[in-house]
């Protein structure tokens, strides 16, 4: 199990995966904004993605939980 966490304080500008998804090292979970740059949040192991924490319109702080990936 891998947990994925925010790197920043950030907007959830876009959730591209949904539970249940096979995802790859390397694929975009997420894409956050900053600072009107569009920040990729990526899978850092193949899996399948159990849980998904965040939503569209959500402001994240460093260290919260993005997803889950199984």
């Amino acid at each position: 199990m891998a947990e994925v966490r925010a790197e920043m304080v950030a907007n959830v500008w876009k959730v591209v995966v949904s539970e249940g998804d096979t995802v790859s090292d390397g694929d975009t979970l997420v894409i956050l904004e900053s600072m009107k740059m569009e920040i990729p949040v990526i899978a850092e192991d193949d899996g399948v993605v159990a849980q998904i924490k965040v939503a569209e319109g959500d402001v994240i702080q460093e260290g919260d939980l993005i997803a889950v990936i199984e």
